[in-house]
Parts: structure tokens; sequence; C-alpha cells
């Protein structure tokens, strides 16, 4: 018989995936002296796209203890976002004109490098990680998810628990399971996108290690410094628009030299990742919890990555899952209603987020469009760079508040929201 990789005979919970949110979890159950098996089914370090951070995220990070261990790589700082378009027009949105406690800066990372870390953490905290795992099914116990089905090497192997974390991303093992999954057409978009090497921020025309978000009529355009001599710089556009062009590098090409602040920041630089695409970015689940299970992150939602909130939301509702699971298992809530505060947590800040995509997507690519009346009515420029920060959580933002009252871009069925601070000396 085949000795299992899991050592255990049953565990607390479960994590299908071991990226942010997996990472995430496992890491916040295990301080909370929960067992834990997280089955990853690649190797880390692996490449992921998704490499500037939001403030929010260094919150996060420093809620982890983790904060110090990405500072230490040494990545590019990020003070503050450009935007900018193909006539040459920019604005400056810089995290210090937040305010209060906010804070001023954050990170730009090369993925595969800050997704280890995240693991590596998870491990070191006690949970069993089992890479190269290829979850094939849930195993269920009535209407209750119970553990996982799993193949390592040409093995299969069954390992029950209480609670599965689903945080496999956009495989999305228990939404297309349960067939929870609704896709989002208006938003179908594609992303071609290269790294360049040599990178020499004296061409920067803006301020060093900004992220720059460069709109034209047919989508927009990133660039992010993800170590100090590398970009990753990328072109969305509706996915119609990448299927007329002759081919991917073409339309790649054209639309990167559309922006003349982005060909002048990569002055002399060369291709050291080719080409690489993505597409079908936008889906959602309206039940991301159920008996005995929880999604999170990509999972659960995904939607156009313009203003990085992906990996924010992965991060904090893995959090947040463990501790309402921890909450259950502990007996201090009852499954049903600990699960709904989560929900209900993930679809305020989701749908938040949501809202703010569809902004800037239903005004001509130019998120400024939809604030000028705001602007014209007396709100200050702080709230502005407080959304693009991951503020998803608050009563008091003029803008968010602005947003939540357009019928049109309604995401979720009807839900309770909860606002609340980030973290608070009780989490």
């Amino acid at each position: 018989m085949t000795v299992p990789p899991h050592r255990k005979s049953s565990y607390d919970a479960i994590v299908i995936g071991g990226g942010p949110a997996g990472s995430a979890y496992a890491h916040t159950l295990r301080r909370r002296g929960h067992s834990v098996l997280l089955l990853e089914r690649t190797r880390f370090p692996r490449f992921h796209i998704g490499e500037s951070l939001l403030t929010g995220v260094a919150d996060t990070l420093e809620h982890m203890g983790l904060l110090h261990r990405v500072a230490a790589q040494g990545f590019p700082v990020k003070t503050g976002v450009e935007l900018t378009g193909d006539d040459g027009s920019h604005r400056r949105i810089a995290f210090a004109d937040m305010g209060d406690d906010f804070r001023d800066s954050t990170f730009h990372v090369e993925r595969a490098d800050f997704d280890k870390i995240l693991l590596d953490a998870a491990a070191e905290a006690g949970a069993e990680v089992v890479e190269n795992a290829q979850v094939s099914a849930p195993l269920m116990n009535g209407d209750r998810v119970a553990g996982v089905r799993y193949k390592v090497g040409g093995s299969t192997y069954e390992a029950p628990a209480s609670f599965v974390a689903d945080a496999s991303g956009r495989a999305g093992v228990l939404a297309r399971r349960f067939g929870l999954r609704k896709s989002k057409d208006e938003l179908r978009m594609a992303a071609v996108f290269k790294h360049f090497g040599g990178l020499d921020e004296k061409f920067n025309p803006g301020t060093e290690g900004d992220i720059q978000l460069c709109n034209h009529k047919d989508g927009w355009v990133w660039a992010i410094p993800i170590r100090k001599d590398v970009i990753s710089v990328g072109a969305v556009t509706p996915q119609r628009t990448l299927r007329s062009a002759p081919t991917p590098e073409d339309l790649f090409n054209e639309h990167v030299n559309r922006i003349p602040r982005v060909r002048e920041r990569i002055t002399g630089t060369e291709v050291v990742r080719e080409l690489t695409g993505e597409t079908d970015y936008s889906y959602h689940a309206d039940r991301i919890v159920g008996p005995g299970f929880f999604l999170l992150g990509d999972a659960a939602c995904f939607t156009d990555p313009i203003f990085s909130g992906g990996l924010f939301l992965a991060l904090i509702s893995g959090i947040r899952a463990a501790e309402q699971t921890s909450k259950i298992i502990s007996g201090r809530e009852e499954e049903a209603e600990a699960q709904e505060y989560f929900a209900n947590f993930y679809k305020t800040g989701f749908e938040t987020y949501h809202r703010l995509i569809r902004a800037f997507y239903d005004n001509d690519y130019v998120i400024t469009n939809y604030m000028q009346d705001l602007f014209a009515a007396g709100m200050h420029p702080r709230w502005v760079a407080r959304t693009l920060n991951g503020d998803f959580w608050s009563k008091d933002n003029v803008l968010v508040n602005a947003m939540r009252s357009e019928e049109r871009w309604k995401l979720f069925e009807d839900f309770e929201p909860v606002y609340r601070p980030l973290f608070r000396a009780d989490d």
C-alpha cells in the first residue's frame, strides 16, 4: 500500500491551492492552533501575474508578521500611481495624500518569489504542504464537504477534514464542481504582456517606482517595475480586438507604442520574458460558502486586474475565512453565522472593487471621467487614493459611496454589507 504524502488521518482544514489566498488561510489557521493540510498542484516558485501591491497588502503582510520578509527582497517601492493617456497627458496619485493613518508606500513584486514567501510562512507555521498535488474531487458526507481526493505521482489519496478552503484560483475546483460560477460577459477582456530587463529609471518621465496605468481608445496598458532592473508591461483589450489583430505580438507592440510615457520609460531595455497571454477575465459566485467549505480569492470571483485589487482580496479573504473557521471549530460561533459573516465581508470588498473597475470601463477607459462631477462637488483627492489602495469596507469614503449608489454596477444578489476597519485590535 502506498503511504500517502499527508501525515494525519484527518484535519481541521484542507486548503486547495498554495497561492496568496490559500497560504494566508493556512498561516492564519495554524497560528490559531488548528491542523491544516495544504495541497498545491505545482511546485513553487512558479510564475504568476499580478505584481503591483496595494498599500492594503502591506498592511495585511504586517498583520501576518511577514512585511519585513518582503521588504528584505529589495522589491521596488511603490509610492504612487501614474494615470496617463496616449496623448502624453498624465496625473499622479500619491499615496502620501491619503492622510490619517494610511500607509504611504507598498511594493511591486516578482510573484514567483513573493508567493513562495507566503507558502513557506504557512509551512513554518506548521501547515503540512504537499506540492504537485492535484485535487480531483471533494469527499462528501451527505451534502457536506468532508475532505478531498487528490493525486500525487500517479497515486490517488483521500484526506478527510472538518473544512475545505478552495483557493485554487481560476481552476475553481469546488466552484466548478457545484456549478457556482457566473460569467460577466461585458468584461471579457484579454491581456498580453512581457518583461523587459535592463530597466534604468533615469528614463522614467515620472516618479521612480510608480505603476503606470495608461488608457487609449481600445483598452489600457500597464507598466510595473518588479525588480530594480526589470519591468512588466502589458496590454489589455477586449477579446474581440485581440482576435482581430494580425498576431498577439502585433497588438502588444502597437498598443504599447501608443503610450509615449511608457515608450520613454523602457528606453534601452530588452525582452527577458517573451509574450504571455491571459484571457477570460470576469466571473463571480453568489454562493461562496456552504456546509464544510469556503471559496477564497479568485476561486470565488475574478474581474479585470486594472487596479491591482486581486491579490489584496485573495490575502484578506484567506485571513477572514480562517478566522471564521477557527471560531466554528472552537465552538465560539455557529457555522452558518460565521460563514454568513465571511460571505458578506468578501462580497462587500469584491463588489466595491468591481464597481471601481466598471467606473473605468464604462467611461472610455478613463477613471477620472467618472469622478469629474464628484470633484466639482468638492470631493477631496484623498478618497481616490484610498479607494485605489483597498479602502473597500469604508462607510465614509465619498467615492466608494458614490459607486455603491450605481444600480447598473451591481454584481451579487442582495447581501448585508460589512463595514469595518481592515484590522482591529481583536483580530
